[in-house]
């Protein structure tokens, strides 16, 4: 499966963004679906996650700011992101965790969100 992410780019604090990424190839393999960041100087973090069947998972930091979607057909995933700070600044990557005996996991490139105070 190859991901390319989309929607990054520069808001102020309090501002809104959304993040879009298309998985192609063998999306049918794909169990859960995730967003990750990296901030600088940071360790790579998960952000949400959702499941195949749906079932979404969130950082404390984001909880009741971010959502995270999926359409299981199309093959995407989409991160609506309100309420922006500037710690949520950072690289956004898309990633995917596949069925067991698919593989391990995929990255997408990361796409870049600033968030300025």
């Amino acid at each position: 499966v190859q991901l390319q992410a989309s929607g990054g780019g520069q808001v102020q604090a309090g501002g809104s963004l959304r993040l879009h990424c298309v998985a192609s190839g063998k999306i049918y393999t794909i169990h859960v679906m995730g967003w990750y960041r990296q901030a600088p100087g940071k360790q790579r973090e998960l952000v949400a996650s959702v499941t195949a069947s749906g079932h979404a998972d969130y950082a404390d930091s984001v909880k009741d700011r971010f959502t995270i979607s999926r359409d299981n057909t199309k093959g995407t995933l989409d991160l609506q992101m309100n309420n922006l700070k500037p710690e949520d600044t950072g690289v956004y990557y898309c990633k995917v965790d596949y069925m067991t005996g698919w593989g391990i996991d995929s990255w997408g490139q990361g796409t870049l969100v600033t968030v300025s105070s």
